[in-house]
């Protein structure tokens, strides 16, 4: 039982090595580690020189420590084998249950956001999306917010290819107006579909990242306009950023 206790203790002193490595942006000193793990020097020391052996960590030339390739590798494998679908949903019934509306996981394809899983709320006035069904980039929240990421000159170049389409009377038809909410929702970490898409609808959006930091998603809450809620944003963005945490995306 000892062994087994003390085998355990430093599993778990391991991972609060690696968590704290994984928070620097470039690499930590023995000294940082030790001082934010609360293990003392000489066992922070013991365990960073077993893990680079095996090529968890890196040493570097200033006697420092990053992630090693080893944990790239995982990584990566665990990346690809993630369906994003398996990984969002239990995320989106929780946010749909939270806050009695449909949420959405759509993907780009070109200059097209296709939704790809809903969890639709559970009443009888709702908003459906059918999964599968497509939307241009500038009448949605999640498309606005992918223009917005890619910067000014995208949004534009959009705009010139696509001669933004209108679909209700409150779609953006001016690149100046479109380049500004694309731009202003990416800063702030989300978007409103203000009927831009459908009369009487709706949304708020924000972006899923993987490991790498690249927009791989979006997800949204669509409901009938007078009942969506500026109390919503946050936990819309909360359920983001708890979702590309999932596919190991790690914010600075």
């Amino acid at each position: 039982m000892q062994t087994s206790s003390n085998s355990i203790q430093v599993i778990e002193r391991l991972a609060r090595l690696l968590d704290v490595i994984a928070a620097h942006k470039d690499s930590a000193s023995l000294k940082t580690l030790s001082a934010e793990t609360g293990l003392h020097p000489s066992t922070a020391f013991r365990i960073l020189a077993s893990l680079a052996e095996q090529g968890f960590v890196e040493r570097t030339a200033r006697g420092s420590y990053k992630l090693g390739h080893k944990l790239m590798q995982l990584g990566s494998l665990v990346s690809s084998s993630l369906d994003i679908r398996q990984v969002a949903l239990p995320l989106m019934e929780k946010l749909r249950d939270h806050l009695g509306e449909t949420v959405n996981l759509t993907v780009r394809e070109g200059d097209e956001v296709v939704y790809i899983e809903r969890s639709l709320a559970k009443r009888m006035i709702r908003v459906e999306q059918v999964i599968g069904s497509r939307a241009p980039l500038h009448v949605t929240a999640v498309g606005k917010m992918i223009l917005g990421d890619q910067g000014e000159a995208a949004c534009r170049s959009y705009a010139k290819r696509n001669k933004l389409t209108p679909y209700t009377i409150n779609t953006h038809t001016k690149i100046t107006s479109l380049v500004q909410d694309c731009v202003s929702s990416a800063l702030r970490g989300y978007a409103l579909d203000n009927e831009e898409a459908e009369l009487g609808v709706g949304c708020i959006g924000t972006l899923v990242r993987d490991s790498s930091g690249q927009v791989v998603a979006g997800l949204s809450v669509s409901a009938p306009i007078e009942r969506r809620q500026d109390e919503w944003i946050e936990l819309v963005i909360k359920t983001g950023q708890q979702l590309s945490g999932q596919l190991g995306f790690q914010s600075i």
